[in-house]
């Protein structure tokens, strides 16, 4: 018994050290210095700043054309890059991928714990992935130490509720980022408002314009990447369950949230995001309808096989 509990404790203290070396190693959490005085020196943020729709960037593009840049686009080569090579640090992946997927929505998610501890917290990647039956997805990265208490509460319960961001909301949200203790609540630090929810136990965001409720599809998670001292990184599919959309920001039947009443905010690279502050249209074509009016598309509408 003795033997076992030296090599018990032994395992201990070097998983602390991993952990140790893996948080030391970890650079995702960049330090900014000086951010007050270099925010001072730039311009106020204008809320009343109408989203302009302009033309889009080539009305007279046609068939075939491709980027009418003069072959600007395709006089530079690319650079190859192994993601998993021996001498690239994990580092150089996240700030690639934050920096070149870009904007990138913010998955605004609260959960419960089994216990009942609630959490509150921002992620980088989401997205939605379909409509019918609507589904999303959360990544959770590895990390130094245990995994993040969002994860945690949704393995254990299966629930939860996303929200989107708005202009007005992203400092609150922002906060909710900070590395917290355990048991001290996000919705506190941020002094967000909780509203009740349907179907799931955790809480929507009152502020939020529109909010899905929603439960756990499937989980996957990737050890074979896993790290010493890091967690484990993974995916979480989510089917909605229930929707809330803040009256007075979508038409007459729910089917279109008005973009000046939601006023999204997206994820940059860094410690950036960004806001709209304009947009444009381009309709998707019918083939039938365009094959008359070009003649690249009568060409090669002429060469499709014979389809029985």
């Amino acid at each position: 018994m003795q033997s076992i509990r030296m090599s018990s404790s032994a395992a201990a203290v070097a998983e602390k050290d991993d952990v140790a070396v893996a948080q030391n190693n970890y650079k995702i959490i960049q330090e900014v210095g000086n951010f007050e005085e270099t925010q001072a020196q730039r311009p106020d943020f204008d809320h009343s700043e109408p989203i302009e729709v302009t033309k889009s960037p080539f009305p007279q593009w046609k068939y075939g054309d491709g980027v009418p840049d003069n072959g600007a686009s395709l006089a530079q080569q690319h650079h190859e890059i192994d993601p998993y090579a021996a001498d690239r640090p994990m580092i150089n992946n996240y700030r690639l991928l934050v920096s070149g997927i870009a904007p990138r929505p913010i998955g605004f998610v609260s959960t419960v714990s089994s216990e009942g501890q609630k959490n509150l917290s921002p992620f980088s990647y989401f997205q939605v992935l379909d409509h019918d039956p609507p589904m999303f997805i959360v990544g959770f990265s590895s990390r130094p130490g245990r995994v993040k208490d969002t994860y945690r509460n949704i393995k254990e319960t299966g629930e939860c509720v996303i929200n989107t961001v708005s202009e007005n909301m992203i400092e609150a949200v922002n906060a909710t980022s900070i590395d917290a203790p355990y048991g001290v609540s996000e919705w506190d630090v941020s002094g967000l408002h909780e509203a009740p929810s349907t179907t799931v136990k955790p809480s929507r965001v009152a502020e939020s314009v529109f909010s899905i409720e929603g439960k756990v599809v499937d989980i996957k998670e990737f050890s074979d990447h896993q790290q010493p001292g890091m967690s484990i990184a993974a995916n979480v599919l989510i089917k909605a369950t229930r929707f809330w959309v803040k009256e007075g920001t979508a038409n007459a039947d729910y089917s279109h949230i008005d973009l000046e009443k939601l006023r999204p905010i997206g994820q940059l690279g860094g410690v950036s995001y960004g806001r709209i502050s304009s947009t444009f249209e381009r309709p998707r074509k019918k083939w039938d309808q365009e094959v008359p009016s070009s003649e690249l598309l009568t060409k090669l509408d002429a060469t499709k096989p014979n389809v029985k």
